[in-house]
């Protein structure tokens, strides 16, 4: 689990196979992007999400070839997994 700091480039279609997951692409301060995949059937939605903004990401990191995605940002109801969260306008969302 690891904590990233950046701000959404591009804001993505839910995924709605399986589980749903809200969606967006952050670029970090040294310019890497990653893919957030935010769980929305554990964890609320994010409202009012927009390009630009400053979002504060704490999950599991896996690289792909393509830079990455942040996972599990959310608290895991069968408490096996460390729980992450997103921080977005001074609320964190887990």
């Amino acid at each position: 689990m690891e904590i990233f700091n950046g701000r959404i480039v591009r804001l993505l279609h839910d995924d709605v196979v399986g589980d749903r997951h809200q969606r967006f692409i952050l670029e970090l301060s040294e310019g890497r992007t990653i893919l957030v995949v935010h769980n929305i059937d554990v964890a609320p939605r994010i409202e009012d999400l927009y390009e630009s903004a400053p979002v504060t990401v704490f999950g599991e990191y896996e690289w792909n070839e393509l830079g990455g995605l942040v996972h599990w940002t959310h608290f895991d109801p069968k408490l096996e997994h460390e729980g992450g969260w997103i921080e977005f306008k001074g609320k964190r969302y887990q």
